[in-house]
C-alpha cells in the first residue's frame, strides 16, 4: 500500500483492487468454514443412525474439528507471520478441501472424526490468517466497511447452513454436507493466488513448538476428560487423571510463553482489558448458543421427529435473526463503540436462551421460535464488532497473533462447551430415567434406556420392550431428555450473561489503536470516550 505523507498519493488501481479481492478470498473461505459448522449440526442424527454412533461419538465428530483447529491456530498464526499470510491461507484451504473429501468417504464414525480433525488443521490456517489479511489490506473507513461485510458474510453462512444441510442430507446424503465445500474451496484458492497480496510480520520469530505441544496436549486432555465424564462419571480415574494432566500442561504452556522471547501467545496482550474482553466474548458465544445448538438439533429430530430439512427450516429463526442483526451491526460499527454492541448482544443472547428452556413434553417446535429469534439477534450483534475487536487493539503487523488467539478461544469454547454440556446432559438423562422408572417393571432397563436416549436409539429400545412397559419407557425417555436439555440450556444462559457483563466492564475504546479500532480518524469525538 502507498505510504502516508503530508500529501498522500492516490493508490493505484491495482492496489485498490487487491484489497477488495482480499476481502472476496477471505469471506469465501470463512463462509465455507461457518457453513460447514451449521451444516454438520442438522446432519448429526443421520450420521448417528447410519454410522451407529453414540452421543460421545457425535461429540467427537464436532470436537475433533474444533480441537485440532484450536490447538493449531496459534502455531498457524506464527507460521503465517513468518512465511506469509496468503501462502498459509492457500495451503490451509487446500488441506481443508482434502479433509472435506475424506469426511464424505467415511464408513465409520472413527474415520469421520479423524477426517474432521484433519479438516481442522486446514481450518486453523484459514482462521488464523483471515482477519490478519483484512487488517493488513484495509485502513480507515474502508476497514470498517470490510469488517462489516465480513460480519454479514458470517450471518449469511449461518442463515443458509441449516436449510442447505437439511436439503443435502434429506435429498442426497449427509456425505454431501462435506463435499459441497469442494467448489467453494477451489474459488477461494483461485482468488487468493491470483489477486491477494502477500504480507507478513518482519519481526516474526521461529514457530513456538514447545508452546504448540503443551497447549494442544492440555486442551486435548481437557476435552477428552470432559467427554469421558459423561460416560464414566466425574470421579472416574481416567477423567480425574485427564483433567489433572490438562491443568499441568496448560500451566507449562503459560510458563513457556512468559519465558520465551518470541512466544506464539504474547501474554502481555492480556494487560489490555479490551483484548481480554474479546477473548471472553469469543469463548462465551461458542460455549453458550453454539454448543447448545447441537443438542437442540437432536431434540428437534430425535424427539419431535422432524427430518434434517425440516429441522433446518425451523432453525432459520436463529440464522435469519443473526443475519439481520449482523447487517445492522455492520452499519453501526463505525459510529457505536464495540462494547455497546458486544455487551448488550450477550445480554440479548442470554434472554433468548432463557426463552428456549422451559420445554414441556407436550410442547411442539413452536415453543422454540421466540428463543431462537432473540438468541439469533444477539449472536449477530456480537459477531461483527468482535471481528474488529480481535485485531483492533494491536498494530497491523501483530494482527496474525491477535486474530489467531481470538479464533482459538472461539474453538476452545466450542470444544469444551459441547464436551461439558454433553457430559452434564448424559448424567442428567441417566439420573432422571432411573428416578422415573424406579419401582416399575422397567426399573431394570433404566441404564439401557438412558444409553438409548443419549445414543439416539430410543425408538428401537421402546419397540423391543414388553408391550405393557412401552408407554412408560417412552414417557420416561422423552421427559428425561427434555429435563436434561432444559438444564444445559440454563447453563448456556448463565455463560452468556456472565460474558456480557465482563465485556461491558473490560472493553474500552481507548485500547484500540487508530489503525485497527472500529472508530478510526473519522470517528465522532464523543464515540472515542473510553468505556
Amino acid at each position: 500500500m502507498t505510504e502516508h505523507s503530508a500529501a498522500p498519493a492516490a493508490p493505484s488501481t491495482d492496489e485498490h483492487d487487491a484489497k477488495w479481492w482480499t476481502l472476496v478470498a477471505v469471506c469465501t473461505g470463512v463462509f465455507m468454514l461457518l457453513l460447514d459448522i451449521t451444516i454438520v449440526n442438522v446432519a448429526l442424527p443421520d450420521i448417528q443412525s447410519q454410522l451407529d454412533a453414540s452421543l460421545s461419538d457425535l461429540q467427537w465428530v464436532i470436537d475433533a474439528y474444533a480441537l485440532s483447529l484450536a490447538a493449531l491456530l496459534l502455531t498457524a498464526g506464527s507460521l503465517a507471520d513468518l512465511y506469509g499470510r496468503r501462502r498459509v491461507f492457500v495451503i490451509g484451504t487446500g488441506l481443508f478441501t482434502l479433509g472435506s473429501f475424506m469426511c464424505g468417504l467415511a464408513q465409520d464414525v472413527t474415520f469421520l472424526s479423524i477426517a474432521r480433525a484433519f479438516q481442522g488443521i486446514g481450518g486453523a490456517a484459514m482462521f488464523a490468517t483471515a482477519l490478519a489479511l483484512l487488517s493488513t489490506a484495509f485502513t480507515g473507513k474502508d476497514r470498517g466497511t470490510a469488517f462489516g461485510i465480513f460480519g454479514a458474510t458470517t450471518g449469511i453462512a449461518v442463515a443458509i447452513g441449516p436449510v442447505l444441510g437439511g436439503v443435502l442430507t434429506s435429498g442426497l446424503s449427509w456425505r454431501w454436507i462435506f463435499w459441497v465445500n469442494l467448489p467453494i474451496c477451489v474459488l477461494a484458492i483461485s482468488v487468493a493466488l491470483l489477486k491477494v497480496k502477500e504480507s507478513n510480520d518482519p519481526r516474526a520469530g521461529r514457530p513456538d513448538w514447545l508452546g504448540f505441544v503443551t497447549f494442544s496436549g492440555g486442551l486435548g486432555l481437557l476435552v477428552f476428560g470432559l467427554i469421558r465424564a459423561g460416560a464414566d462419571g466425574w470421579g472416574a480415574d481416567v477423567v480425574r487423571n485427564s483433567l489433572i494432566g490438562s491443568v499441568l500442561l496448560i500451566v507449562a504452556f503459560l510458563v513457556s510463553q512468559a519465558l520465551q522471547k518470541d512466544p506464539m501467545f504474547d501474554l502481555g496482550l492480556l494487560r489490555k482489558p479490551t483484548f481480554t474482553g474479546g477473548l471472553i466474548a469469543a469463548f462465551g458465544v461458542s460455549a453458550s448458543i453454539f454448543s447448545l445448538l447441537t443438542y437442540l438439533v437432536i431434540y428437534v429430530q430425535n424427539v419431535l421427529g422432524y427430518s434434517a430439512v425440516g429441522a433446518g427450516v425451523r432453525f432459520l429463526f436463529l440464522s435469519a435473526a443473526s443475519f439481520v442483526a449482523a447487517s445492522l451491526a455492520g452499519r453501526f460499527i463505525g459510529h457505536i463503540q464495540a462494547k455497546w454492541l458486544i455487551g448488550p448482544g450477550f445480554l440479548i443472547l442470554g434472554v433468548g436462551l432463557l426463552l428456549l428452556i422451559g420445554i414441556d413434553p407436550s410442547d411442539g417446535w413452536t415453543h422454540l421460535i421466540p428463543g431462537l429469534t432473540v438468541a439469533g439477534f444477539g449472536v449477530g450483534m456480537i459477531n461483527v464488532p468482535l471481528a474488529s475487536t480481535a485485531v483492533g487493539v494491536v498494530s497491523p503487523d501483530r494482527s496474525g497473533m491477535a486474530s489467531g488467539v481470538n479464533s482459538t478461544f472461539r474453538q476452545v469454547g466450542i470444544a469444551t462447551g459441547i464436551a461439558a454440556l454433553g457430559s452434564i446432559f448424559s448424567h442428567e438423562v441417566a439420573a432422571h430415567i432411573t428416578s422415573r422408572l424406579a419401582g416399575t417393571p422397567a426399573a431394570g432397563s433404566a441404564s439401557q434406556v438412558a444409553d438409548a436416549v443419549t445414543g439416539g436409539q430410543v425408538g428401537a429400545v421402546i419397540q423391543a420392550a414388553p408391550p405393557a412397559s412401552r408407554q412408560q419407557i417412552a414417557d420416561a425417555a422423552t421427559a428425561s431428555f427434555i429435563d436434561a436439555l432444559n438444564h444445559i440450556g440454563l447453563i448456556a444462559a448463565v455463560i452468556a450473561f456472565a460474558s456480557g457483563i465482563l465485556c461491558l466492564i473490560l472493553i474500552r475504546q481507548k485500547d484500540f489503536v487508530v489503525q485497527g479500532g472500529p472508530q478510526a480518524e473519522e470517528a465522532r469525538p464523543e464515540a472515542a470516550i473510553a468505556g
